[in-house]
């Protein structure tokens, strides 16, 4: 693969990138953890058990959609267990536990979504013009299709 160096004003572009990216989800997760005492990593747990198990998700699909490491949520969730925001339970018909979100945990979900939204719309979306959100999605499905294609096998 002989692909040629970046330029000093690429190099400037990727790091603005970066800058905005991080700036922007700060200030979101900031906007968060202040209003509804829940950190990112809670938010991003409960709202997985919520919208893709319907309360309830093993606990290595939740690390494999978080692309954290077992012990790392292992760890984050006894945290919330002390909290009453999840619940754990070994699986009865195989192996693995079953991680649950809780009436507490639900409505924590429940309260922080509109501040996610809030300040998702305060920190990003009112910056942006038709035009952004079009190229922004052009570029999110180029960028996700050029991932998706690289990690792929090459046939045998």
């Amino acid at each position: 693969m002989n692909k040629k160096m970046i330029s000093e004003e690429e190099m400037q572009v990727w790091h603005m990138w970066k800058s905005s990216y991080k700036n922007i989800f700060g200030r979101v997760v900031k906007d968060m953890s202040e209003q509804t005492g829940l950190s990112e990593g809670d938010f991003g747990i409960l709202d997985r058990l919520d919208l893709y198990g319907k309360g309830k998700l093993r606990q290595q699909e939740i690390a494999d959609s978080m692309d954290w490491t077992k012990s790392r949520l292992s760890h984050h969730l006894t945290r919330m267990e002390k909290r009453g925001l999840v619940l754990r339970e070994p699986l009865l018909t195989e192996r693995g536990v079953e991680v649950i979100i809780t009436s507490a945990g639900k409505s924590a979900l429940d309260d922080a979504r509109p501040v996610v939204s809030m300040a998702i719309r305060e920190h990003f979306l009112d910056f942006l013009t038709e035009q952004d959100i079009e190229s922004i999605t052009n570029l999110a499905k180029k960028t996700k299709e050029k991932s998706s294609s690289a990690c792929k096998s090459p046939p045998s």
